[in-house]
This record gives C-alpha cells, sequence and structure tokens, in this order.
C-alpha cells in the first residue's frame, strides 16, 4: 500500500473541518475519509457526504460485526468512528486518506498506521476564541456549550502525541500552513 493516511484532529470549533475541506480541493489529490456517527443529522448535512449517520443501536450492531478501524464514545451515546469498508472504497481509487476524526480516534488511526500517516492537531488561539466560534456557530444550547469546552480542555491535552500541531488563529495562514505540512509529507 503506497496510499497515505493524513489525520486532522482537533477540539470542536478549531476550523480542522474548515482546513481540511480547503485542502481536498487543492492540488493534492486527497479523499475525505466520511466518518460514521450516532449523532442526530444537522439540516444542512449529507448522509454518505458529510458522515454516515446511524442510530446509537445501529452504530452498536457494527461495532459488533468489526466495522471499524477505530470508534469513540465521544458523548453518551453519540459514537463516532472510522467505518473498514470507507478506506477500502478510497484506496481502491488509490487515494491518500483524510481523517476528520477526534482526538483518540486520531492516535489509534497513526498507532495503525505509522509512518505511513500524518497526524495534525488544530489548535485554538485560546478557549476563549474557542467559546466565541462555537457561539458564532448558532448550533450550541448553553449544555452543550459547557460539554464541548470541557471536553476542549480534554483534547488538548492530547496535542503533544501528534505529528504537528498547528494553531488556527488565522484562518488563511492556518490553511496555507497545513498546505505546506502536508504537501511535504505526501512527496
Amino acid at each position: 500500500m503506497n496510499e497515505k493516511i493524513i489525520i486532522f484532529s482537533a477540539p470542536s470549533g478549531s476550523g480542522k473541518t474548515t482546513i481540511l475541506k480547503a485542502l481536498i480541493q487543492s492540488d493534492l489529490h486527497l479523499a475525505f475519509s466520511i466518518s460514521a456517527t450516532s449523532r442526530k443529522q444537522r439540516k444542512d448535512e449529507i448522509n454518505g457526504k458529510d458522515y454516515y449517520f446511524f442510530t446509537p443501536e445501529e452504530f452498536k450492531d457494527e461495532i459488533k460485526k468489526g466495522s471499524f478501524l477505530e470508534w469513540q464514545e465521544v458523548y453518551e451515546n453519540q459514537f463516532y468512528g472510522t467505518l473498514l469498508s470507507e478506506i477500502d472504497r478510497l484506496h481502491l481509487q488509490k487515494k491518500n486518506v483524510v481523517f476528520d476524526v477526534d482526538v483518540l480516534g486520531g492516535l489509534n488511526i497513526k498507532k495503525y498506521y505509522g509512518s505511513n500517516a500524518l497526524a495534525l492537531f488544530i489548535m485554538p488561539p485560546s478557549l476563549d476564541i474557542l467559546r466565541e466560534r462555537l457561539i458564532n456557530r448558532g448550533t450550541e444550547t448553553e449544555e452543550s456549550l459547557g460539554k464541548r469546552l470541557k471536553k476542549a480542555v480534554y483534547e488538548i491535552s492530547f496535542k503533544n502525541q501528534f505529528d504537528v500541531i498547528l494553531v488556527n488563529d488565522q484562518l488563511e495562514s492556518a490553511v496555507d500552513k497545513a498546505y505546506e505540512i502536508v504537501s511535504a509529507f505526501l512527496n
């Protein structure tokens, strides 16, 4: 297998998905690994494009079948994971696979693929700015905001286990830096 794996992990609201989407639209010939989740589908999301959506029961059944490379219960009954069938689908297309996963999932994928994987941690400039970004998305309740900020502190504690820590203080600059890092890894 010559295809490489690029892993993006970060607290929710750090900008990892925005950076990742810019890289996929670039000339790096990357393919996005669509994650599976049991969280509720947002109105602007498409099943099979943004995520593979499962009920918590369906997700647990897929775990029992051994369908996942990795999976995590990020919040109670809110699972995220990487389907082995998704990686196979992209490798058959001779693509370098890009993951947008939580930190434990990212570290598990890195461990599995070793030097064929690059693990990037996208760091928010501060928890206050992260809080602002989450509020500005307009998708958080006061309770979910509190959960995400608490989870962010936990996730940030893993940053030094990643190959690269990239601070997203200016989006355009962070995209450019991520492009340079991924391009160098692929070459």
